[in-house]
């Protein structure tokens, strides 16, 4: 019952953008936070940004920090992450997941989530 479907990954070259949705299924998502996390081919899950419920915190990674931008439309169900300046490095399978919690303390642990998206695919390359 608590599904996110993200959607809007794709083939990207260097210093181009996406912008990635998280759309939630069955249930209301201005009751959770949302992060968002990336998984590149052999490599641990990284927590890379959270926004709380209201939208007031939205802390990043230092790896995407200044490049990415997490922001939701709660009338529509959807968080965002717009991606810019996209490097190589950035090529992974991007997951949203949802936290029934005010607040994005804590947000880079997977275990803090209780529903994630399937992902999607992001590749950056020449």
């Amino acid at each position: 019952q608590l599904q996110l479907v993200e959607s809007g990954g794709g083939l990207v070259q260097p210093g181009g953008s996406l912008r990635l949705s998280c759309a939630a299924s069955g249930f209301t998502l201005d009751d959770y936070t949302i992060g968002w996390f990336r998984q590149a081919p052999g490599k641990e899950r990284e927590g890379i940004s959270c926004i709380s419920r209201r939208g007031g915190s939205t802390p990043y990674a230092d790896s995407v920090k200044g490049r990415f931008t997490i922001s939701r439309d709660n009338a529509k169900n959807t968080v965002y992450l717009q991606m810019n300046s996209l490097k190589p490095e950035d090529t992974a399978v991007y997951y949203c997941a949802a936290r029934r919690w005010p607040y994005c303390a804590g947000y880079q642990s997977e275990k803090v989530y209780d529903g994630w998206g399937q992902g999607t695919q992001v590749t950056v390359s020449s």
